[in-house]
């Protein structure tokens, strides 16, 4: 027999009728969960004090940087204040779904509401496989839905007179690049030369670089593995790149030992990484002078896609060429230049149907 003390009533013990083999089984569980940083007693766990060890100990050691920056920061701002201090087996539907009212209600956007909720569940489903909680009550709370904004990208000849008035700009490549390519931003901002064969026509897209809050710059893996990729590169990008790697040989050249020499393709005037923040600057004031329709950065990225869907490059090539995880992300995007691809598809099937007279 074996008799275990609750912390909730120490006296009398809790007896539990146990074999040998069982008590030994659950002793070697207890001080396994004790090694990883979870109490034995389970009522002690607050929500905050569980979101400390499954940050530190669960999704620390195989997460992206960014990707564990974004947890963080979303307890810490949104959770915490409200729900840290509930006993994590007190947590009900009702506390999540008065959290999720509350910041909308405080203008917090539909995806901002959706990313705590998404937080909250991935979290305390591991809550569950630690079997400190009998359900995951997040999952019993709906998320907020969020408008899909249909996506406006530059036309070809927008696209042309803003490439045209950057010529004379230092980082007019990666311009270019971005419209030819898609690259995201933290892509392009992490290329260096040794990914770029400009012989053999391709660009190996292998890192990424993110601000990432009280951290700075941080270098890491692509978004995913798909992002992952080697990109066909088309004959006029790789004469601006050529053009582009020439100035930067120059630059280094002017400035001697103060220039940086950190491998990338796109530098600061120093050679060093460009802050995110200066590159979106540079784009709208290019923008004013050009004197096209106002875009955000990342929307080159969807000029890029709309461009190849409507000179009818099939979608999954698309999906490709931008990284995305499924055809649909590809599809849902840019579905209001898909029937200009969907009509040459129907055409191309009436010339093999059509029967000769």
């Amino acid at each position: 027999m074996l008799c275990l003390a609750t912390r909730r009533n120490p006296r009398p013990p809790l007896c539990v009728r146990k074999t040998r083999k069982e008590v030994a089984d659950q002793l070697a569980v207890l001080i396994a969960k004790t090694k990883a940083g979870l109490p034995l007693a389970v009522e002690s766990w607050t929500l905050e004090r569980f979101a400390e060890h499954w940050l530190k100990h669960v999704v620390g050691p195989r997460l992206r940087p960014s990707t564990l920056s974004s947890y963080r920061e979303t307890l810490r701002l949104h959770v915490h204040p409200t729900l840290g201090r509930i006993n994590l087996r007190a947590l009900t539907p009702t506390h999540v779904r008065t959290l999720l009212a509350n910041k909308a209600a405080d203008g917090l956007g539909a995806r901002s509401v959706q990313i705590i909720h998404s937080t909250l569940r991935t979290m305390l489903s591991e809550a569950m496989r630690e079997e400190l909680i009998e359900r995951n009550v997040a999952t019993v709370v709906r998320p907020p839905s969020v408008q899909r904004v249909e996506v406006q990208p530059w036309s070809t000849e927008e696209a042309s007179r803003f490439l045209a008035a950057s010529a004379d700009h230092r980082l007019h490549a990666l311009f270019a690049v971005r419209v030819a390519l898609g690259l995201r931003k933290g892509e392009l901002l992490a290329l260096r030369w040794d990914d770029v064969d400009l012989e053999g026509g391709v660009v190996h897209v292998r890192q990424n670089v993110q601000r990432l809050p009280e951290v700075g710059l941080v270098f890491g893996p692509p978004k995913s593995n798909k992002s992952r990729r080697t990109i066909p590169l088309p004959a006029a990008s790789a004469r601006v790149l050529r053009t582009h790697r020439a100035n930067q040989a120059a630059e280094a050249l002017a400035l001697g030992p103060a220039w940086v020499d950190s491998r990338l393709v796109f530098t600061s005037a120093v050679g060093t990484v460009i802050e995110p923040r200066n590159l979106t600057r540079f784009f709208d004031d290019l923008i004013a002078k050009a004197g096209v329709r106002r875009i955000r950065f990342h929307d080159l990225r969807h000029t890029c896609a709309s461009l190849l869907l409507a000179q009818n490059v099939p979608a999954r090539i698309v999906m490709e060429i931008l990284g995305h995880s499924q055809l649909a992300m590809t599809t849902d995007l840019y579905s209001h230049v898909m029937p200009t691809a969907l009509r040459a598809a129907a055409d191309a099937m009436d010339h093999v149907l059509v029967q000769p007279n």
